[in-house]
């Protein structure tokens, strides 16, 4: 029987989505924008001490080949030629940090991961001093917290009228960027120290470890990064666009460590994959696009005109805003970075950035920790039942709040309960937490930018719960616009691969720019009733300050204890004990 004859739909370019929780490779029809198929696996996190976030570089890249060889696989089943892949992007979770032997190839320990979501220097949380250090061979992710005493030693030297730290980066010194995370590996780990001695080390960010490894690792791998990924370290001047002498300076780390800093988009190298994985008909195709996944998802939602925004709703919010060719400082608590440069001879765009720490991770906690719910898309169900919070509301400050609050006391508080509420209304205040979050982010960005946004573009897991993107376009009183095709970081990384000099499969100009099929939700509550509920939620995320004070357990327990001795409650008042216990 003669064999299938193969479909042609033109240039094919693949992406690689190297996400906290999974890995994804994802191949579109460069002239439709369309996706043609994927293969997800699921990354473990490793918790080897409270405040600790780490992840196994070599099992982010065994999945990196796996998802590739089972889409490859998925095509062949569609008979789709997968020699029409001409490029291949990638997009990564930022700032988490990895460092490895350039001569045997094998990371000198795990992937650190950085905080939820940046702030000042505030302690969160901090390593027991003794603490020991877990065996090599792991990543320091993006939520990782182990480095706050190392952040608060830095932040010292630091002259009170002169931050060049944030001036020159954008960032503010915290726990959630890479130069710390890097600083305590070779403090702490001393693997790393001798290998630096050795002058074997090698340090990036997922993307660096990734690329270095497909175009060939030991032999011959490619050690770069992009703009993107490079101002996220703490490192990198975003204005200069080079890795910083005085930065690395005063972090202590030596240079000759660091990844070459490239475009968003360029040819860095061509795939070299063992030939025992069916992946191996990838060989030679060349990697050609690179984006922090944040900046893929600006990427992929075509914002590239200054003042467009868009809010990826995953674990947490992130919200970034195209700002142009200016750097615009934020003074509400917003970041600045790079928000992309699509070619080397191309100039840099910036963006200011907003993040929400809880967003996806509010309704795993009513699912995992409550009950109340057992799987994450009945939360829709249960909201839409009641179809209001009938006065409750929910600020899940749990570990803190974060822009624009930056309010380490805060904890998570549920409040306006009466005899009547019940779980489906629970549900609505979760959902509605969400939005009022991103209100309070955007309207930051509003006041930073002076114009204010007239629709946000969304992206992210959650935009499938209609409720949710409904109730967002109330509380935000402007229109949401979702595009049908949600893979919009994947998205990204391959349109900046398909336009890369040299491949040019992929055109970025306006008018061959495919056209996107969008879904809007308009608000549908007046204006007034819109901020009413929005200045309740901001009374409720006042009550929820002040929780947490320096006090050790024991002297909580001693206070306790006297508070309920008999004589106490006979001269107290509910009043009273309101006032010591909030």
């Amino acid at each position: 029987m003669a064999a299938a004859k193969k479909a042609v739909l033109g240039p094919l370019v693949g992406a690689v989505d190297q996400g906290t929780s999974s890995t994804r490779f994802l191949v579109f029809n460069s002239k439709t924008a369309e996706l043609l198929s994927h293969h997800q696996v699921e990354i473990k996190q490793e918790f080897p001490r409270e405040g600790w976030v780490e992840q196994d570089p070599k099992e982010i890249l065994q999945s990196v080949y796996e998802c590739i060889e089972k889409t490859c696989e998925k095509l062949g089943q569609l008979n789709i030629d997968i020699s029409n892949i001409k490029a291949i992007g990638v997009s990564n979770q930022r700032e988490t940090t990895v460092v490895w032997d350039k001569l045997t190839g094998e990371p000198l320990y795990n992937a650190v991961a950085a905080p939820v979501s940046p702030g000042p220097s505030v302690p969160v949380a901090v390593v027991p001093s003794g603490a020991s250090v877990p065996a090599a061979g792991t990543s320091s992710v993006w939520l990782d917290l182990r480095t706050q005493s190392t952040v608060e030693n830095l932040y010292k030297r630091i002259p009170g009228n002169n931050n060049f730290v944030k001036s020159k980066t954008g960032l503010p010194l915290s726990t959630y960027f890479s130069a710390v995370k890097l600083r305590w590996l070779l403090d702490n780990v001393r693997k790393v120290q001798k290998a630096v001695e050795e002058n074997r080390a090698l340090f990036g960010t997922i993307d660096s470890w990734l690329i270095w490894s497909l175009t060939g690792g030991v032999n011959g791998g490619v050690h770069c990064t992009d703009v993107t990924n490079a101002s996220r370290t703490m490192l990198f001047n975003i204005h200069s666009l080079e890795w910083d002498k005085e930065l690395c300076d005063f972090f202590g780390i030596p240079m000759e460590i660091l990844p070459n800093v490239r475009s968003s988009s360029e040819i860095y190298g061509l795939m070299k994959i063992s030939h025992s994985l069916k992946a191996g008909a990838l060989e030679g195709v060349p990697i050609s696009g690179c984006l922090g996944d944040q900046s893929a998802a600006l990427v992929g939602q075509m914002c590239f005109q200054d003042g467009q925004a868009k809010n990826t709703y995953g674990t947490g919010c992130f919200l970034l805003c195209n700002t142009g060719h200016k750097c615009v400082f934020s003074e509400h608590g917003l970041l600045t970075t790079v928000a992309y440069k699509l070619g080397r001879d191309k100039p840099v765009y910036y963006a200011l950035e907003g993040s929400v720490a809880i967003a996806g991770a509010v309704i795993r906690w009513l699912r995992d920790n409550l009950g109340i719910i057992k799987s994450s898309e009945e939360i829709e169900k249960l909201a839409k039942e009641v179809g209001t919070s009938y006065g409750c509301y929910f600020v899940p400050a749990f570990s803190g709040l974060y822009a624009p609050y930056w309010e380490p006391s805060a904890r998570g508080i549920i409040c306006g309960l009466t005899q009547f509420t019940n779980k489906c209304h629970i549900a609505f205040a979760a959902l509605e937490a969400v939005c009022f979050q991103t209100r309070e982010i955007l309207d930051a960005m509003n006041r930073d930018c002076g114009i204010p946004l007239s629709h946000l573009q969304v992206d992210g897991g959650m935009t499938s719960n209609k409720i949710l993107m409904q109730l967002q376009a109330d509380i935000l009183y402007i229109p949401v616009v979702k595009p049908s095709m949600p893979e919009t970081t994947a998205l990204g990384a391959a349109m900046a691969a398909g336009a890369a000099e040299g491949v040019g499969v992929w055109s970025l100009e306006p008018e061959d720019l495919s056209a996107v099929t969008m879904e809007r939700f308009e608000p549908q509550i007046n204006a007034e009733e819109s901020e009413i509920r929005y200045s309740t939620w901001k009374k409720a995320v006042m009550k929820s300050m002040g929780w947490v004070t320096t006090q050790s357990p024991e002297s909580d327990s001693a206070a306790f204890s006297k508070m309920t001795a008999k004589p106490f409650f006979q001269d107290c008042n509910f009043e009273i004990l309101y006032n010591y216990t909030s």
